[in-house]
């Protein structure tokens, strides 16, 4: 079977290119997400790690900060759940209150359409 030309695939990989819609743009007014425990302790640990290792890659680190998370046991870990549950809390409520705000908006648009 003789192969089809390049430019008939190039085509259609140009086309469908095209019509594939673009990823949304994020609201830049949009609340932050949680930062999870582990999130919370690499904030806290890497730049100590950083330090004991100052020719490691940040893959390296993170594999490094990886290994410590995972030796600690509840109590150790416990300030930093802590702290990620009252993230979490926070970034709920902005939602909330994004969520909100934003729909107001959407009526107060559609109001203005309606006149």
């Amino acid at each position: 079977m003789p192969k089809e030309p390049a430019t008939k695939t190039r085509r259609k990989a140009a086309a469908k290119s095209e019509k594939t819609p673009r990823k949304a743009k994020k609201d830049p007014n949009a609340p932050k997400r949680a930062l999870s425990a582990y999130m919370f302790f690499s904030q806290d640990w890497r730049e100590r790690v950083k330090t004991e290792n100052p020719d490691a890659s940040f893959g390296e680190l993170g594999k490094i900060l990886g290994a410590k998370w995972k030796e600690m046991d509840e109590d150790e870990k416990k300030p930093y759940v802590e702290k990620a549950s009252k993230d979490k809390e926070r970034a709920e409520a902005d939602k909330a209150a994004y969520d909100e705000k934003k729909s107001a908006e959407a009526s107060e648009a559609d109001e203005d359409d309606d006149e």
